[in-house]
């Protein structure tokens, strides 16, 4: 668009310039242009006055025009510049009765300078508009200017809102341009998008110029613009990627049930198929896991567990707490809430790295999850009879009857409702009040019990943990590796895999991702966790050999020196 809109130009082909090229209605240009135009010379020609503006599509003009009523007597001092007295209309040769409306343009450019003079000399006294004229043809150009300027900039915002309104909950790729407090301001080439940093990953870093992949998470209309808000922290980026990297899942033959993500940590995903024949985690996973590595690889290295999703509550739990193994689920329906029971060997792993597995295993489910080891139940039941068997009138029958309704010491009756007790079958509501006080006396007790526990139960874990790795046999040693499980363990010794080290030296993954029950992903996990722990135990070594005086261990390697299994 010309920048110089002045009168002398035809605004016509401004118009359909604009109209054409940013996709406005030229009806609605001139419709602003009108108002603009009008607003501007009431401003210029006084505020009273009865002024319209009127667009003239054959000279490409905006014309203004000043109406001006015939009266008997002029009341309003006000509304005088409006007005003539029908005597004065009658001196001036006009053929008008009182209530007749006169119409008069106002000749504002240079180009009609001739009529302008015309005017005033016959109607001067009447539109008193001579000192007036002067300067507004420059007011009008810049106007003009300023209108269609304007109009064009909303007109683009508008379109960059509409366009960008139908992809919010789509994943969109941009430039990150610079940064404002933190935010990133991102070019997504017609539009510049915000990624706040809420929404970002904490590990993540970006440079201007590095590729942002996003998901839209809202597109709001703010005065200055549209404002596009992008995340990379949201769970529905991580869907979103598995929609793109997965086409059975863009078809609707494999969904997403429910997901779960810890940015730059780990996430986990259930999915169902709709199809018998097509193996939903596999489809994710892809040949050789291409699919699931695309998407860890745009997550910049997050963790993805890909599980089966299962109508049946425990079973899905089960999964979801993959890889831990669980031997027993009791669920408390009325809480919304399930005990987990796993192998001694399989608890660290259930809970993960600072709660973070069983934390993504109940934000999947929506299930509360507790989760205890074998061995941790065993002493807690063995707990609950001596506590509770110490309460005057309670019997084997009537332990197992607490026990089952969540009543685990003496603490849980001594501060339980006498209502709720009462309901218990067996218990007699006449001893109710003995036995409650007899169980205040005896929390005291059970308090002593359960710190003398605790300490005792810290210092097998640190005498566990400090054990020489030379006296561990190559089983336990497999044991202490993150992810390996007695059936896993059992597997591995029996396809040949004997030693932690055999797993960390290990180069085909396809081979020990061969193992039954273990597979390619599982294989680069266990890889990793070999090594890391082939480098912890070297560490513990060297400690406890320097404590006992032992000489450092030799450079060839610690499975010569360990005992068989």
């Amino acid at each position: 668009m010309p920048a110089q809109a002045n009168p002398a130009v035809n605004l016509n082909l401004v118009l359909d310039q604009v109209a054409k090229d940013k996709g406005i209605e030229r009806g609605v240009l001139i419709a602003t242009l009108e108002d603009a135009m009008k607003t501007a010379a009431k401003k210029h020609f006084g505020q009273d006055r009865n002024l319209e503006a009127k667009y003239d599509p054959e000279k490409g003009v905006v014309e203004l025009f000043q109406a001006i009523v015939v009266v008997d007597e002029i009341t309003d001092p006000v509304q005088a510049v409006n007005q003539i007295l029908l005597g004065e209309a009658r001196k001036k040769g006009m053929e008008v009765e009182a209530g007749d409306e006169l119409v008069f343009q106002i000749f504002y450019r240079d180009e009609d300078a001739a009529e302008a003079k015309a005017q005033d000399d016959q109607y001067g006294d009447i539109l008193r508009l001579k000192t007036f004229r002067r300067g507004f043809g420059r007011i009008a150009a810049q106007t003009a200017k300023q209108v269609i300027l304007q109009r064009t900039r909303d007109a683009e915002r508008e379109n960059v809102f509409n366009e960008y309104k139908d992809r919010k909950n789509e994943i969109v790729t941009g430039i990150a341009r610079r940064f404002e407090r933190g935010n990133i301001i991102v070019d997504l080439g017609r539009a510049e998008a915000v990624l706040p940093v809420r929404e970002q990953v904490p590990r993540e870093t970006y440079r201007p110029g590095d590729r942002v992949q996003a998901y839209v998470l809202d597109v709001l209309r703010e005065s200055k613009g549209p404002q596009i808000v992008l995340s990379r922290a949201s769970v529905n980026l991580l869907t979103k990627l598995f929609e793109m990297e997965v086409p059975e899942i863009a078809e609707g033959i494999v969904v997403i049930e429910a997901a779960a993500r810890e940015p730059g940590g780990r996430a986990k995903i259930a999915v169902s198929s709709r199809d018998a024949d097509v193996d939903p985690v596999g489809a994710c996973v892809g040949m050789k896991g291409s699919r699931v590595q695309a998407v860890v690889q745009e997550l910049r290295g997050e963790k993805i567990d890909i599980v089966p999703y299962d109508e049946d509550p425990a079973r899905f739990v089960c999964a979801a707490l993959a890889p831990a193994e669980v031997s027993r689920v009791i669920i408390d329906e009325a809480n919304h809430a399930m005990e987990l029971i796993v192998p001694d060997d399989q608890l660290s792993l259930a809970i993960g790295r600072r709660g973070q597995n069983v934390r993504l295993a109940a934000q999947l489910t929506g299930w509360k999850l507790d989760i205890n080891s074998e061995s941790r139940v065993r002493e807690m039941r063995e707990f609950a009879n001596r506590s509770l068997g110490a309460l005057p009138g309670i019997n084997e029958m009537l332990i197992e009857t607490l026990y089952a309704h969540g009543f685990r010491q003496a603490k849980d009756v001594a501060e339980a409702s006498p209502d709720v007790l009462s309901q218990i079958p067996g218990l007699d509501p006449a001893r109710i009040p003995a036995m409650q006080e007899a169980a205040r006396k005896q929390m005291v007790d059970d308090a002593a019990e359960l710190s003398r526990m605790d300490h005792e139960r810290e210092q097998a874990r640190i005498a566990e943990a400090r054990r020489h790795p030379d006296e561990l046999s190559q089983a336990e040693r497999m044991a202490r590796v993150r992810g390996l499980g007695e059936k896993t363990i059992e597997a591995l010794m029996s396809t040949g895999y004997k030693t932690v080290e055999e797993i960390a030296n290990e180069k085909d993954l396809q081979k020990l991702g061969d193992v039954p029950g273990v597979g390619i992903k599982k294989a680069r996990q266990l890889k990793s966790a070999a090594e890391n722990y082939l480098v912890e135990e070297a560490k513990l070594r060297a400690e406890l050999n320097a404590e006992r005086g032992l000489p450092p261990p030799s450079a060839s390697g610690s499975a010569e020196v360990a005992k068989s299994p």
